[in-house]
């Protein structure tokens, strides 16, 4: 079979077939995969939500047909709107968090043939920049993990790219990448609560985002999930008392 679905909360992307290579993002529960390489005791796949590469643990995933896939494609995209969660598959309990993707079962709870059963609050549809803004705050103080995508581990550009997923936006997964996403904003005072900023490095490689809150304030994770002012300059942390990351472009996804 040549495509996957995750049934597990959150599992590791990693950079390379082996379980000491850098995780460089998840598989949360609900996503689907392309399989482009099997090894046996692991797999090379592209991830349906953004087209990110990399290799996962073989007995991580469920396998399922090219219909099977079709099927779970076709359907609309919600998620999760909970930090702590739970689906039921047939007599199994599994736990998920915010962000995860709820898929819809028959009128008998079939799925995939399995019994699949869920009550977990739910968003779907494109939403507005107030509950990008909302969705945000749901994050605040999750300690950065590289490639992480929950509240219990998350990076800079996963934060931008899941508060962005849940509200109905999607985003690519790296933060050079989002960057190219979206018009130009020219300056702050052109930015509204939901709309995000970049960060370049020394040698201008984006290497940082964020979420435009109120009042000439951020919210990004740096550490954890925190909120910074901002100006033209960039990020500036009260705390340190000094500019963090050089501003390189605001951006806005949707009016």
């Amino acid at each position: 079979m040549n495509h996957g679905i995750c049934f597990l909360n959150a599992i590791p992307l990693r950079m390379g077939p082996d379980h000491k290579s850098t995780m460089i993002s998840q598989v949360l529960f609900g996503e689907t995969l392309t399989i482009v390489q099997n090894t046996g005791e692991w797999v090379k796949v592209i991830l349906d939500e953004d087209n990110y590469e990399g290799w996962i643990s073989r007995n991580q995933i469920t396998f399922i047909s090219e219909e099977e896939h079709a099927t779970v494609s076709s359907q609309s995209r919600k998620y999760c709107h909970e930090l702590v969660s739970h689906v039921q598959i047939n007599e199994d309990f599994i736990p998920i968090s915010l962000g995860a993707k709820i898929l819809t079962a028959d009128h008998s709870n079939k799925l995939l043939g399995n019994t699949f059963h869920s009550e977990c609050d739910t968003v779907e549809g494109c939403k507005n920049k107030q509950e990008i803004v909302k969705t945000a705050y749901y994050y605040l103080n999750s300690p950065h993990l590289w490639g992480g995508k929950t509240p219990f581990g998350i990076d800079a550009s996963g934060f931008t790219q899941m508060v962005y997923r849940i509200n109905g936006y999607s985003l690519l997964r790296e933060a050079y990448q989002q960057a190219s996403q979206g018009e130009v904003l020219s300056f702050i005072e052109e930015s509204e609560p939901g709309d995000l900023a970049f960060f370049d490095d020394d040698e201008g490689n984006i290497i940082h985002s964020g979420i435009i809150l109120r009042n000439h304030n951020i919210i990004h994770c740096w550490g954890e999930v925190r909120i910074d002012r901002i100006d033209h300059s960039g990020i500036f942390n009260t705390k340190l008392n000094r500019h963090t990351h050089n501003l390189r472009v605001i951006k806005q996804i949707f009016k």
